[in-house]
């Protein structure tokens, strides 16, 4: 199998986290691209806000159902056993607490574990959808994101500046570079990207973080 970089790395770096029988929820993006890199011998229920409980991996070319798609409007499927439900039943999951894991993209994360994911000042959107829901709601919070903006500047820093989603409610950090993970301690680098260092990591994030003990390969 051919090295994964970018993108394919961070899904399939975030997708190891997920236990079997968990239930789990993706953000639309790059979150999404997770359901393609399940664990072998793991088995999810993947809810996805719109109402399917048991969401499965992309369809191949051709095998699309329109009335089947995922939070983020792409063709989706649902696996033997899965289930469709209310929207609002769909968010009944996340508030109460019955989600253990949601994969979230962001514009801004900080060391104190803050998500800042639903607006820029100055610039029209629809609304922070159920990002703040799943925030107050799920048991462990992952951000699939690029580590830095296309200006270049870090997106992991000591305090968001943009609105925030959520206080305080992130557990881990990935990117395509490192994976952080967030303690009361501050932010711990426990895994680097192939051909990635602990110099450039500090070089392109602003946060502070410490070290593990041991620090990993990305996979």
């Amino acid at each position: 199998m051919a090295e994964l970089t970018g993108r394919e790395l961070v899904a399939s770096r975030c997708a190891k986290f997920f236990k079997d029988g968990d239930f789990v929820n993706l953000g639309i993006g790059l979150p999404l691209m997770c359901v393609n890199y399940l664990p072998e011998g793991v088995d999810l229920w993947l809810e996805a806000e719109i109402g399917i409980v048991g969401s499965g991996p992309s369809p191949k070319w051709g095998e699309e159902d329109i009335d089947i798609i995922d939070a983020g409007g792409m063709p989706a499927s649902i696996i033997k056993g899965g289930s469709v439900c209310p929207h609002t039943t769909s968010f009944g999951f996340i508030r109460g607490g019955h989600i253990d894991i949601t994969v979230l993209g962001t514009l801004q994360v900080d060391q104190e574990g803050n998500l800042a994911n639903w607006t820029i000042p100055g610039k029209l959107v629809p609304g922070m959808g159920g990002a703040m829901d799943l925030c107050a709601g799920v048991k462990k919070i992952i951000i699939a994101t690029e580590h830095c903006e296309k200006s270049g500047n870090s997106k992991i820093l000591k305090k968001c500046t943009l609105p925030l989603t959520g206080a305080k409610c992130v557990t881990d950090i990935v990117t395509e570079r490192c994976y952080f993970e967030v303690t009361d301690k501050g932010l711990v680098l426990k895994e680097l990207a192939p051909g990635y260092t602990v110099e450039d990591i500090r070089a392109c994030t602003e946060a502070d973080f410490i070290l593990a003990d041991k620090i990993g390969v990305m996979q």
